[in-house]
């Protein structure tokens, strides 16, 4: 929530005057900072700087609706740099901070976490998940990560659903390659150019940029790493519980077949009239489709999976990996939190229907707690661990990739499900390793003294590999680089970080490699 400042006219008076040169500091250590635009001050906090809702682009309202992100226009004065941004259009969440839905489509801002001293320090772009229809660069809080880890580290709005990924005939005729549907990915481009450009002079080295993301965020770094558009803005990749449908893109005809269909629910026949529709009734009218990526365009020429077979991928290395029980969060969603378990009598039906009848047989309901947990474990494995180790043996064809799995079953739901005050067992499920890396929506998670241990390493190895390309924790083994085996992050009591060369016979990966995606 944006600050209510008492002596409003004394504070604008002060922000639209000229700044002193010597305030205006670069990678010096002060609150003022000149970007291309123009200046921001942001604040120092206990963990160093922070820079909060600095747009990198222009408003994309009215005629720049559904068109590629624009240079942000400079501005006059001092520009306050000390809350987030606006949250891009989407619905209302069971997320902290999240209540209520967003219409503002005014969202293409960023947030800049700068750990104390002046030197030129490796970066760190954080692209958040939530589907691609869903979520801020604010969900993580990384000041206390920048500062372990002596990183710059940058959290980045990109638009979401119909605004960010709508395709269409009428948009095709305005795209220079004449495909359309890729705002959302083409605004993180967008922020790496920012990051690019001005990031030294938070006291970032734009030669050293890692991109990373979770769950969407992570589905956004390998599809970054297919663009050739995106080749050489970063220098390594970090994909969290984002190969899920073997980062597959809409086909453009898909795309642009959905695009119409929407069009035609909300009673449109030509762009002008979509764009003339307020961002409420976008947002209600987008519901049922899928909003993800289009190939076939300058973005993205080609299938993530193809481009990284053949080779025209970026050859950046790459930290790749998924949790132990990601299927859990889907499944209780699903089932449990409705009030509506997975029974017995329905577990053979819903696997039939889901999966069929040899995961059935591989999934026997006895060798699990509860039919909900047995139908998770089976979603897990095939959405995301499976995927995961496909991407693995495909990206070490072409540089070095680093692969883990979180397996902490102990681990405190993250604060989403914390507030459902539900004694469904998450394990180690989809979102939860993000709390050991960052302040989760801005909350201290409540870890225990062997997770603490355990944050502790996970940022370690994720600090390594930002300052050098290379994961490593002090005392831990080193996160493998070869396919089929993986660093397993356990508590100690759990028998510590563990290699483990099983993981494909784990999530039975014999049955899903063969599957169509999911």
């Amino acid at each position: 929530m944006r600050r209510v400042v008492i002596g409003l006219i004394a504070l604008v008076a002060a922000l639209v005057a000229p700044v002193p040169a010597a305030q205006a500091a670069s990678a010096g250590g002060g609150t003022v900072v000149r970007t291309e635009a123009g200046l921001v001050r942001g604040e120092v906090t206990a963990e160093g700087r922070q820079f909060l809702g600095i747009p990198y682009a222009e408003p994309p309202v009215d005629a720049l609706r559904w068109r590629a992100p624009r240079a942000v226009r400079p501005w006059h004065g001092v520009r306050p740099a000390r809350d987030f941004g606006n949250k891009c259009v989407q619905n209302a969440s069971w997320d902290p901070g999240y209540d209520q839905p967003s219409y503002t489509e005014d969202c293409l801002d960023l947030n800049v976490y700068v750990p104390e001293g002046s030197a030129r320090r490796p970066v760190l772009v954080w692209f958040h998940g939530g589907g691609l229809t869903a979520g801020a660069g604010q969900d993580v809080v990384p000041d206390v990560f920048a500062r372990r880890t002596g990183t710059v580290v940058v959290t980045v709005n990109y638009r979401l659903g119909a605004m960010g990924f709508l395709a269409a005939t009428g948009l095709d005729d305005e795209a220079r390659d004449g495909v359309s549907g890729n705002f959302g990915m083409l605004d993180q481009q967008a922020a790496l150019r920012w990051v690019r450009a001005n990031v030294g002079r938070f006291g970032g080295d734009p030669a050293r940029v890692t991109i990373a993301g979770e769950s969407a965020g992570g589905r956004s770094v390998c599809t970054q790493l297919a663009s050739p558009t995106a080749r050489g803005l970063f220098r390594a990749g970090i994909i969290e519980s984002g190969a899920y449908g073997d980062c597959g893109a809409r086909t453009h005809q898909d795309a642009v077949a959905q695009g119409a269909a929407f069009a035609q629910k909300l009673g449109c026949a030509t762009v002008a009239c979509l764009r003339g529709k307020p961002a409420r009734e976008i947002l209600e009218a987008q519901g049922g489709f899928d909003w993800a990526p289009v190939v076939g365009g300058a973005f993205l020429p080609v299938q993530p999976e193809q481009a990284i077979a053949n080779g025209t991928a970026s050859r950046v290395p790459v930290i790749n990996g998924s949790n132990k029980d990601e299927g859990r969060l889907f499944a209780f969603s699903s089932f449990d939190l409705a009030g509506t378990p997975l029974t017995a009598e329905q577990y053979p039906g819903v696997m039939r229907d889901s999966f069929g009848d040899e995961a059935l047989r591989r999934y026997p309901l006895a060798d699990y707690p509860t039919p909900t947990i047995a139908y998770a474990t089976a979603l897990g494995d095939t959405l995301f661990s499976c995927s995961a180790l496909r991407l693995d043996g495909l990206l070490a064809a072409r540089g070095p990739v680093y692969s883990y799995e979180f397996a902490d079953r102990t681990s405190p739901p993250f604060a989403s499900l914390r507030d459902l005050h539900t004694d469904f067992d998450f394990g180690a499920t989809h979102v939860n390793e993000i709390q050991y890396l960052f302040k989760h929506f801005g909350l201290d998670s409540p870890l225990n003294a062997e997770q603490r241990a355990l944050s502790r390493q996970m940022v370690q190895y994720w600090g390594s590999f930002v300052r050098t390309g290379v994961p490593v924790a002090e005392g831990q083994p080193a996160m493998p680089a070869r396919p089929g085996m993986v660093l397993s992050l356990k508590t100690a009591s759990e028998g510590g970080n563990t290699l483990s060369g099983s993981v494909h016979e784990d999530h039975r990966c014999d049955l899903w490699d063969g599957a169509p995606a999911q």
